[in-house]
């Protein structure tokens, strides 16, 4: 049997120019994109790739 834990994590947003800046505070990683939704994706893929590498203690 496999479980599977959800964890959530705040976004921050801000503008940077042209670009959306999204910020994990909690993990520290930080994306960008053209638009909230995208930066907000981006941010995701980012802080799930980093957790895959240096995983939260459980």
């Amino acid at each position: 049997m496999r479980i599977t834990m959800t964890k959530f994590f705040t976004a921050v947003l801000h503008k940077e120019n042209d670009l959306c800046v999204a910020e994990c505070p909690e993990i520290g990683t930080v994306s960008q994109g053209p638009t909230i939704e995208e930066a907000v994706a981006n941010l995701k893929e980012a802080t799930e790739l980093y957790l895959e590498e240096f995983p939260l203690p459980v």
